[in-house]
């Protein structure tokens, strides 16, 4: 019995893979490894496929230093445009919007370190008025906020908080050196004592190696996260990421398949960087992938919704909240 059958029926059976596992499968035949990796999917999650979409709540001037980043004040790139916490309208507009195209979740996501308390206070409003609203689940990703202001956020009726790991413990001072891992961890956990549900994943093509992002995976299974966001670096110019060579087609198949056999039950999030591939991210979703960011990025294009839906239906996935 090969090393990926084995581990597919450990995996099955409810155990966990171990660090050490997860580096022999990182080398395995790629079409055997994907295709357990799939098969792992459909035996723990089904054909539903957990779709959201972004929106860019507050633009530009980020005091930190993550060196993949448009919007950080420390690089200069073609994203020149600021603005403040949108108005409630305005992500009342996307969220309609999104919910009439069949949008499950909607994240606000803002840039800085993190929102100050009377921001806060403003962007509870803007939720309470979606959640009134809109047939919408309301995600956010506010920065390195503490519990308290978690509370309100999830009594302002938010249920997810994403905060990407970004890569590895050992590799992540190498993308930022703002703020630390340590921090990111203790928002995810303030994020769970306030009752809601965490988001967390991360950027591959940094520099980091396989090991790298096994290590990120496995950060993220002791944190309990369910949702991870695997993002495809976009070299943005100006950055001093702007010459790394994105991740092919195979590669990122590979990523998310030692994804899954990590964390068996998870939505594998197809993010950032999936228009680079040239299959827009149909080869990962039968690689264990069950899960995507659909529509335009922060601060660069993605997939249209319209064009995801017809691949689901293509796949013969049904869009539906998984990992409540």
């Amino acid at each position: 019995m090969s090393i990926v059958a084995e581990l597919k029926d450990k995996v099955l059976n409810g155990d966990l893979i171990s660090r050490e596992e997860a580096l022999e499968l990182a080398g395995a035949p790629l079409e055997e490894l994907t295709a357990a990796a799939d098969e792992i999917r459909e035996k723990m999650c089904g054909n539903g496929f957990d779709i959201c979409t972004i929106i860019n709540g507050k633009c530009g001037r980020c005091s930190e230093d993550c060196k993949y980043c448009a919007q950080s004040v420390h690089y200069h790139t073609a994203c020149t445009e600021t603005y403040p916490l949108l108005p409630t309208e305005e992500l009342l507009q996307g969220a309609r919007h999104n919910a009439s195209q069949g949008v499950l979740r909607y994240s606000i996501v803002t840039s800085g370190r993190r929102l100050s308390d009377r921001e806060v206070d403003q962007v509870c409003e803007s939720i309470r008025a979606i959640k009134r609203e809109v047939p919408i689940e309301v995600c956010v990703s506010f920065g390195l906020l503490g519990e308290e202001q978690f509370r309100k956020i999830k009594a302002a009726g938010a249920s997810r908080v994403h905060c990407n790991l970004e890569s590895s413990p050992r590799y992540f001072k190498e993308v930022c050196t703002t703020h630390t891992y340590e921090e990111k961890i203790e928002t995810l956990k303030a994020a769970k004592r306030a009752g809601l549900s965490i988001c967390s994943g991360g950027i591959m093509g940094l520099g980091e190696t396989m090991e790298d992002r096994i290590d990120m995976g496995l950060t993220a299974r002791e944190l309990g996260v369910k949702s991870i966001p695997v993002n495809l670096l976009n070299p943005i110019p100006g950055t001093p990421y702007e010459k790394n060579v994105p991740l092919t087609n195979e590669e990122a198949r590979r990523c998310v398949a030692v994804f899954r056999f990590l964390i068996p039950d998870a939505s594998i999030r197809l993010a950032g960087g999936r228009g680079l591939i040239g299959d827009k991210g149909e080869g990962c979703f039968t690689s264990g992938a069950n899960a995507a960011i659909s529509g335009d990025m922060l601060t660069t294009a993605g997939i249209t919704v319209e064009t995801d839906m017809e691949l689901l239906k293509k796949l013969g996935y049904e869009a539906r909240l998984c990992n409540e």
